[in-house]
């Protein structure tokens, strides 16, 4: 049996850990496996990889999109020779995580396997496969998507279009090519996006619900918290106004410098270079125990991010034994219980002071914290999700093809 896989990156950030993951775990039930991913995030991976074009190419489709409102529509030779591909390897399934960041052309991807019979599995990390343009769109209060784009108040917004608007046209082609493959099945890692999938152009395909796993044999606490201050945890790549930065900049004017201390991870050089006073900034570290070790001596992780579907750097923060505090934002608080975190509104930095003063004087428990991890977050308990989701699926398809 054989398993191909197509995502932007190569077992560098979330999904492209959860592809390595699920991949892993696919050869261990006797599966052949094959990544197909984008050239600009490329971490060594234990799966049989093939590069899909390459960064100038990667460059001149972003370039497309900046200028035609076009994610989705450049890579056209590098996406014809990945076609070729799929047809020497003969998948028995093939397992698709982004589609977007300018590496693959969908509509001609599709006119291929909609020629095909060979069962299909989407993982919806955030919603840009049933929207016309946006990644996210809730920080704009936007339905578009339930009946068609246009007009979209976010194309200033990533996947970003200066020129041109074309959602509607976009909203069009992904509901012809991608949402009219009928042997389609999506998996939400989130019930918030799960919800809003059962409202998309995708309602009538079977829908399946897996969250994100995390290797807990790698996120556990490995250092002791410190009692000379309390140390407050952020994580992103990138950071920007949406994921909270500029909120924790004024957060930081809340808080006694002497007693708090706050680190922010994942900063750009120039991002580094202009933090307020009172705030360290680390850049993107792609080395796993330095980011555990900074988890397990900070007393909280924050996350103020406006626009997420299931964040896995909460389930990181929680396996290290911190507690996590989050704005209600999308799949963000699902991973929280009453024990181990506090959910505030969007933007309400005072209630995040607040919140983080009352955690100092009543600290969550690490150990209340790690066991929710340990109970709800291991990878290899969740990705068997998809071992049976993939088995089924195959199965199902094999069946009709008899039939």
């Amino acid at each position: 049996m054989k398993l191909l896989q197509i995502n932007v990156t190569c077992n560098q950030g979330s999904t492209g850990g959860i592809a390595e993951q699920v991949g892993l775990l696919m050869k261990e039930y006797g599966w052949d496996v094959y990544l197909c991913h984008g050239a600009r995030y490329v971490e060594p991976s234990q799966l049989k990889t093939y590069l899909i074009g390459n960064k100038c190419g990667e460059y001149l489709h972003a370039l497309k999109s900046l200028l035609f409102d076009a994610d989705g529509f450049g890579s056209t030779r590098a996406t014809m020779k990945l076609v070729e591909y799929i047809k020497q390897v003969k998948p028995n399934l093939i397992q698709i995580h982004n589609l977007h960041g300018y590496y693959v052309n969908y509509k001609i991807l599709f006119k291929y396997l909609n020629t095909t019979s060979i069962p299909i599995v989407m993982t919806l990390h955030d919603c840009w496969a049933f929207t016309g343009h946006c990644i996210h769109f809730v920080t704009v209060d936007c339905e578009k998507w339930k009946s068609g784009c246009g007009k979209c108040p976010q194309i200033c917004s990533v996947p970003k279009s200066l020129v041109f608007d074309r959602s509607k046209r976009n909203f069009e082609q992904k509901k012809k090519y991608i949402a009219g493959n009928r042997n389609l099945h999506l998996v939400c890692v989130s019930k918030w996006i799960e919800d809003f999938l059962h409202q998309s152009m995708y309602k009538e395909h079977p829908i399946h619900l897996i969250r994100n796993g995390i290797d807990l044999s790698v996120y556990r606490p490995t250092v002791e918290k410190k009692k000379d201050k309390f140390r407050i945890l952020g994580v992103s790549n990138p950071w920007s106004k949406d994921k909270g930065l500029y909120d924790i900049y004024e957060l930081r004017n809340m808080l006694p410098l002497d007693e708090y201390d706050i680190t922010l991870v994942g900063l750009k050089k120039l991002q580094k270079e202009v933090l307020p006073k009172g705030i360290n900034g680390i850049l993107r570290t792609n080395n796993k125990l330095e980011l555990v070790d900074l988890y397990s001596a900070s007393d909280v992780f924050i996350n103020l991010t406006y626009a997420d579907t299931y964040p896995t750097t909460n389930l990181e923060a929680l396996a290290c034994g911190t507690p996590v505090i989050t704005y209600r934002t999308g799949g963000s608080p699902e991973s929280l219980s009453e024990d181990t975190g506090i959910v505030i509104e969007q933007g309400d930095v005072k209630a995040l002071a607040e919140a983080i003063k009352k955690m100092r004087v009543n600290p969550f428990a690490s150990n209340t914290c790690r066991k929710r991890a340990t109970e709800l977050f291991d990878k290899n308990e969740l990705f068997m999700d998809y071992v049976k989701l993939y088995e089924l699926h195959n199965a199902e398809c094999v069946v009709t093809i008899i039939s």
